[in-house]
């Protein structure tokens, strides 16, 4: 069991506090261009996420991890917890059993939460990429005998495809860890699978914004649909000409980071509002899986 502090970035001097969990899963760093730009007007702390070794990793080590995190690292304040992709979903299941510690959630560019959406995602990707684009992604994984670095050259691959057009940006390259990836991602199917999420959603008292792309080919439409029926405060806000990395779309960028600065100031100036809930058991569909 990991039961050391996560490592983390922290960013600004004044205005709420924002928790930014990245996506992967096990591809810590990424964010820190987005957690530089919230800064102005923005306390933020960038956590990177428990990597391989060991027991394998599971959304419900995730959420411990978290929670030890934020109890550490937030208290008094209850965060705006910012996720991107995977980040995004491993929000939304921390909030099940701490929606009272957070003053709200955004998930950026949320990952997917039923077969329909993940086919969706799959086609768009498919129709998208190029004979050129699918040659050097073969010879990635043909040519890089080390499985973080393969996921990592893949990952850079494949951000022009995600995005509708990029800014001009500074390379940030993740620390990867493709066997976290793998983990994290069979264990998260598995709960889907079993029908745990996203019906635990339920639970969740504070707000949640969807900031997405509309050409991001995670579908937000599908996904919008996936949490509406569980989700009790779901605002849902879509990006024109923008993909799954708002932060450094050319068009989208200032529109992207006045909404999310907007949204969380306003969350934690309502923080108190935010109605109280009874803590599950310990043997709630999330932590019975620790």
């Amino acid at each position: 069991m990991h039961d050391g502090e996560l490592e983390a970035r922290a960013y600004g001097s004044s205005g709420p506090l924002v928790v930014l969990l990245h996506g992967g899963p096990g591809a810590a760093g990424y964010l820190a261009p987005l957690a530089s730009a919230l800064a102005a007007g923005c306390r933020v702390l960038e956590p990177f996420q428990r990597g391989s070794g060991g027991e394998p990793s599971t959304v419900s080590h995730h959420v411990h991890d978290l929670a030890r995190f934020v109890r550490s690292r937030c208290a008094p304040d209850r965060p705006v917890l910012a996720g991107h992709s995977w980040g995004a979903m491993l929000a939304l299941a921390y909030a099940v059993e701490h929606s009272d510690e957070l003053a709200g959630i955004v998930l950026i560019g949320c990952g997917t939460f039923d077969p329909a959406a993940r086919a969706m995602l799959e086609t768009t990707r498919a129709e998208r990429t190029s004979p050129e684009l699918r040659e050097r992604v073969r010879r990635i994984a043909l040519e890089t005998d080390d499985p973080d670095l393969a996921l990592a050259r893949t990952a850079e691959a494949l951000l022009p495809l995600d995005s509708f057009e990029l800014g001009a940006h500074e390379p940030v390259t993740a620390r990867c860890d493709a066997r976290a990836h793998s983990e994290t991602w069979s264990d998260l199917l598995a709960l889907q699978q079993n029908g745990v999420f996203p019906a635990a959603f339920a639970a969740i008292r504070a707000p949640v914004l969807m900031l997405h792309g509309a050409h991001d080919p995670h579908p937000g439409a599908l996904i919008r649909a996936s949490l509406e029926p569980y989700l009790a405060r779901l605002e849902y806000r879509e990006l024109e000409r923008c993909g799954h990395y708002p932060w450094l779309e050319r068009h989208a960028r200032a529109e992207f980071l006045a909404s999310l600065r907007k949204w969380a100031k306003r969350s934690a100036t309502q923080k108190s509002e935010l109605p109280r809930r009874v803590r599950p058991s310990p043997t709630s569909p999330v932590t019975s899986r620790r």
